[in-house]
């Protein structure tokens, strides 16, 4: 007897293939049967009728922190309410073990590191997660059973310096015995089902003491080694960030990248690859290194976005902002005199300037202040300034914008939440992005979904992609973006009989109306552990989804059951050819 059966529904299979009206029919957590509407003779427990909706594969999310909150949020939200069934976590080097038992302060070092670098909620990280474990293996072992989403992780290069090196992870440099701890330290790791390594030598990366974290100190050897020992076991990736992930490669930083995937002999992702009109030479120069990696017998796989995920700002808390080079020595300052050293216009001018010069790289574009629309406020003074944009504002009271929008968040004691209008939502950059999506090295993705939960929400890209594409600017054809969200990233990363929907195959599986499927405006919620907030968004057109046959989501709401698995290397990975 089938679990359930799905009648009526328009097929999108994830292949790419052209969509097809059929009956399907799970059991066992597997898809059981694909038929002819009306030709399935198996009785089954439960049905619907699905008639003018879509089945497709469950999306699969390639980057994302959900390292810490499955453990208060075993539903990924809002994640799996937009029909992500899988995600891949432990990424920029970044993770929460091994924690080495011998030193139990790593583990609070490793919470504010998590909370400076990737915007989480240190009360949440406190409370939230049980910090049980201590090996990579234990880590894995206490999310088993408990999650409503298949999740695999990377292990952090972070996580394994801070292990064998202490204090010294940060400025050091590995003994000869300290890498091959490491070393065997990371075979551990992958032994217990690590997807593979990541790492990080981004510039932007500090820890909660304000640092560089441990992987940027480490120099190409270092790296190789560890890449060389990604390709002694079987289902594994490569997952790195480097400075020039938010700009443009140096070409020390493409010769690293092809070292290390050639090396390993797998497949290496980045994230993310930003596409402006305004900055034409960018994707050609970021898509040098997949050529370059091919033609050394590696591969790099760029991320990118398709869509605008806009990520706010504020003047009071850690943000973009503050990597502007030489805003950090103002913004973190505390209050008052940030305010007094704000109100002084030399001090803005010069601000300005370190903004729009040449060292700023990607994050000028932060700097065109007018352009801003002003958020929540929290002060008589700036009521009904929500939602205006403050070339306006500054314009009614003859300010410059910067000027009025520091005075604007004075009044909140710097609390104002402030929103940059993006710089590349231009039809010229939207082409450049459907073309770049076509390259055989871009994939979509980048959601860092599970991070900087209070400034930006990238989990519904697949709802708005989908949306999108059915009934705004059409770039793709549904079958083609739902291959772009299913498939695809299954076949990076090797999923093993996931990611289209066929006989056999897991059914996780997303039902949907294509004349609504959208995702609802970002808005603050507080939610989290200790009453933390983020932002979250809802689900528009999502009828249910299901993982490994379970149903997991309905109508936007949660089930309670918890069907999602722990994927591990080798046993639900296989090896991906850099061929």
């Amino acid at each position: 007897m089938l679990d359930h059966l799905i009648k009526g529904a328009t097929v999108v299979d994830g292949t790419g293939a052209p969509a097809y009206v059929a009956d399907v029919g799970i059991r066992d957590g597997r898809i059981a049967v694909i038929a002819e509407p009306g030709a399935v003779a198996e009785r089954a427990r439960t049905s619907e009728d699905a008639s003018g909706l879509v089945l497709a594969p469950g999306f699969v999310d390639p980057h994302t922190h959900y390292d810490a909150q499955l453990f208060w949020d075993p539903y990924a939200t809002p994640s799996l309410n937009h029909g992500v069934t899988t995600v891949a976590g432990g990424n920029c080097g970044f993770t929460l073990a091994p924690l080495n038992p011998e030193r139990p302060d790593d583990a609070d070092y490793t919470r504010r590191m998590m909370s400076k670098v990737e915007g989480m909620s240190l009360v949440a990280l406190e409370e939230g997660a049980p910090w049980s474990w201590n090996s990579f293996g234990e880590y894995l072992d206490a999310l088993d059973g408990r999650i409503a989403v298949n999740a695999g992780f990377m292990v952090g290069h972070c996580a394994l310096r801070r292990y064998v090196m202490g204090a010294d992870a940060v400025g050091g440099q590995p003994s000869e015995q300290q890498m091959d701890a490491m070393l065997a330290l990371f075979h551990e790791a992958m032994d217990a089902g690590a997807w593979g390594l990541s790492t990080t030598q981004s510039s932007t990366h500090s820890d909660g003491d304000g640092k560089p974290v441990a992987s940027r100190h480490a120099l190409p050897a270092e790296l190789i080694a560890l890449s060389k020992a990604v390709g002694e076991h079987e289902g594994t990736q490569i997952e790195a960030i480097v400075a020039g992930c938010l700009d443009q490669f140096s070409d020390d930083e493409i010769d690293l990248f092809v070292e290390m995937s050639a090396a390993a002999g797998r497949p290496l992702n980045w994230n993310v690859l930003t596409i402006d009109a305004a900055v034409p030479e960018r994707v050609p120069r970021q898509l040098a290194a997949s050529e370059r990696a091919r033609e050394s017998g590696g591969r790099i796989i760029a991320l990118t976005m398709p869509i605008l995920t806009p990520m706010n700002m504020s003047l009071g808390t850690f943000c973009a902002l503050n990597l502007i080079p030489g805003w950090g020595d103002v913004l973190g300052l505390p209050v008052d005199e940030r305010i007094e050293r704000l109100r002084d216009p030399d001090v803005r001018a010069e601000m300005l300037r370190r903004a729009d010069s040449k060292e700023a790289g990607v994050f000028r574009r932060l700097a065109d202040f007018g352009r801003y629309v002003i958020g929540d406020t929290y002060s008589e003074a700036n009521a009904g300034l929500t939602g205006r944009v403050v070339k306006d504002i500054a314009a009614e009271r003859g300010q410059e914008p910067f000027e009025a929008l520091v005075e604007i968040c004075a009044n909140d004691r710097l609390r104002t939440v402030l929103w940059p209008m993006p710089t590349d939502n231009d039809p010229d950059s939207w082409a450049l992005r459907a073309e770049a999506w076509g390259h055989e090295d871009v994939m979509l993705g980048g959601s860092d979904a599970g991070a900087h939960l209070d400034r930006m929400c990238g989990a519904p890209y697949t709802t708005r992609f989908i949306g999108d594409c059915l009934r705004g600017r059409r770039l793709v054809s549904l079958e083609q973006a739902v291959k772009m969200l299913t498939s695809d990233p299954a076949e990076l990363f090797g999923l093993r009989e996931r990611g289209t929907v066929q006989e056999g195959f897991h059914a996780d599986l997303v039902l949907f109306d294509p004349e609504a499927i959208d995702a609802g405006k970002a808005t603050l919620v507080h939610d989290l552990p200790g009453d933390s907030p983020r932002l979250d968004s809802k689900a528009i057109g999502i009828t249910a989804v299901w993982v490994n046959g379970v149903e997991a989501i309905r109508g936007d709401v949660v089930s309670g059951a918890v069907p999602g698995k722990v994927l591990r290397s080798g046993q639900d990975t296989r090896t991906v050819s850099t061929k």
